[in-house]
C-alpha cells in the first residue's frame, strides 16, 4: 500500500536516480525525475556499446572488498541490493542474464537498450514522470529547486530530493560535476573530482606513436608497488589505456598526484620465467632480423617489440647489444615511464565527490535535510568489472528508502 503521496524529486536519470525512482514509486511516493540531457540513461547507453556488464559473480566478501576505503560505508546498501538482486530485477523486466567467463555479469542482449526500454515502460506505469532538459542550478529562497529549462527559469516545490547527477567523467553524456560548487556552497564537504579507471600519458617517441598507436598489448601482467593485475592494454597516442591499466589507476593515480610520475612495469610473458626466456633467447640469431628472432624466440608481437625499443631507449642502452638474459628480464618487467593522468573527460568514471562522513545511514545529508545523494557523486571508486554499476544501483535503491523512512517522521 502506499506510504505518502508526496512530491520527492530525483535529480538525475542514470542508473541511479532510476533506481531512487522506482523505490519510491513503489512505496508510493509522487516521483518525477529531473535531467538536463534530452533524454535518459545516456551514459548507461554508453556503457552498454560494447557488453552491458551490470556486476560480478564473484562472492560477496571479495565482492565488497573492491570498494576499497568506502566499503563500511557501502557495505549495508550493497547488502541490501546485492548482485543477485540485480540479477533478478533485470530478468523481471525480461532481460535474462548471464556469467561470463571472467565471473562478469552481462544480459543475454548483451546491451544496454533493451533493458532501459523495459524499465522505462515499467516506471512510467508506476507513475513516474520524467521532466527534461531541466538544468538543477541549486535552491532559490524559499528552498525550492531551481532548474534552467529551454522556457526559461523554474522552481520545483519537493518534499524531499534525491540527487543522482554522476560524476564529471563523459561531459558530453551528462556528467559534468557542477553539482559540486552548489553544494560546497552549503557547506557540504566535497573532495575535488578525479579520474578513475583512467588512462595515463605516456611521452612516446614518434616512431613508436605513430606506429603502434591503437594496438593492444595482450596477456600482459602490469605491476606497480605490490599491486599487479594481467589483462590487456591498448597503446594510445598519448599513452596507455585499457582495462588492467584501469585495474591499477587508482594508486597510479595517487603517484602521479604526489610525485609528478610513476613506472609502470609490464611483463609480456608473464606465464613463461625467465631462464627459460633466457635459453631460447641464446639460441642462434642468424640473418634473422632482431624483431623476427624476438618474434618467434620470444612469441612476441610488434607492438610488444616496439615497446622493448621504446625502453631501450630511454635507458638509453640498445636492444640489440642486450644479453640474453637482460632481455629475458626486460621482457618480463618493461618499465614505462608515465608522467601524466588522461583527462577526467576520458575517464570511465570519478573519483572524489561527497565526502562520506556527510551523509547519515540512510544516504541523507546531515547539513541538508530531506536532501539524500547516491551514485557517483559520492566519494568512492571500484575497478570495472560490474562494480561501478552495482554500486551505482544499490544506493539509488538505498536512498529511495531513506526519503521513504523519513517522509513517515
Amino acid at each position: 500500500m502506499p506510504t505518502t503521496s508526496q512530491p520527492v524529486a530525483v535529480i538525475g536519470a542514470g542508473p541511479t536516480g532510476l533506481m531512487a525512482a522506482e523505490v519510491l514509486a513503489q512505496g508510493g511516493a509522487a516521483v518525477t525525475v529531473y535531467d538536463a540531457m534530452p533524454s535518459v540513461g545516456r551514459k548507461f547507453l554508453m556503457a552498454g556499446r560494447g557488453g552491458l556488464n551490470l556486476t560480478h559473480s564473484e562472492p560477496l566478501p571479495q565482492f565488497l572488498a573492491r570498494y576499497r576505503e568506502a566499503t563500511p560505508h557501502l557495505k549495508a546498501a550493497i547488502e541490501a541490493f546485492p548482485p543477485q538482486a540485480l540479477r533478478d530485477w533485470s530478468e523481471a523486466l525480461g532481460q535474462e542474464t548471464f556469467i561470463g567467463s571472467s565471473g562478469r555479469v552481462f544480459p543475454k542482449a548483451f546491451k544496454a537498450s533493451p533493458l532501459l526500454r523495459a524499465w522505462l515502460r515499467q516506471l512510467d506505469s508506476q507513475g513516474v514522470k520524467l521532466a527534461l532538459r531541466h538544468r538543477w542550478t541549486g535552491w532559490d529562497e524559499q528552498d525550492r529547486l531551481r532548474f534552467q529549462t529551454p522556457d526559461g527559469p523554474r522552481a520545483i516545490e519537493a518534499s524531499a530530493t534525491v540527487l543522482a547527477l554522476g560524476g564529471a567523467s563523459w561531459l558530453r553524456l551528462g556528467s559534468d560535476g557542477a553539482w559540486a560548487e552548489i553544494l560546497a556552497a552549503k557547506g557540504v564537504g566535497v573532495s575535488p573530482l578525479r579520474p578513475a579507471n583512467c588512462g595515463f600519458t605516456v611521452s612516446w617517441s614518434d616512431i613508436f606513436r605513430d606506429r603502434f598507436e591503437g594496438q593492444p598489448l595482450k596477456g600482459i601482467e602490469l605491476s606497480f608497488g605490490s599491486h599487479s593485475v594481467r589483462g590487456e592494454a591498448i597503446v594510445t597516442r598519448s599513452g596507455i589505456e585499457g582495462g588492467a591499466v584501469y585495474a591499477l589507476s587508482a594508486e597510479l593515480r595517487e603517484a602521479i598526484l604526489r610525485d609528478g610520475q610513476a613506472t609502470l612495469n609490464i611483463a609480456l610473458r608473464p606465464d613463461a620465467n625467465v631462464g627459460e626466456l633466457t635459453a631460447k633467447l641464446s639460441a642462434a640469431k642468424g640473418k634473422q632480423s632482431l624483431s623476427n628472432f624476438l618474434r618467434k624466440a620470444a612469441n612476441l608481437s610488434p607492438v610488444a617489440i616496439g615497446l622493448l625499443q621504446e625502453a631501450a631507449k630511454a635507458s638509453g642502452m640498445s636492444l640489440a647489444g642486450l644479453s640474453p638474459a637482460d632481455l629475458a628480464g626486460l621482457i618480463q618487467a618493461v618499465p614505462v615511464q608515465l608522467n601524466g593522468i588522461a583527462p577526467i573527460e576520458r575517464a570511465i568514471s570519478t573519483a572524489g565527490g561527497i565526502a562520506l562522513d556527510q551523509l547519515d545511514d540512510d544516504f541523507m545529508l546531515q547539513r541538508l535535510p530531506g536532501v539524500f545523494v547516491a551514485g557517483e557523486m559520492l566519494d568512492w571508486e571500484a575497478p570495472t568489472g560490474g562494480y561501478l554499476l552495482q554500486a551505482s544501483f544499490a544506493t539509488g535503491a538505498a536512498a529511495g528508502r531513506g526519503v521513504l523512512k523519513w517522509l513517515k517522521t
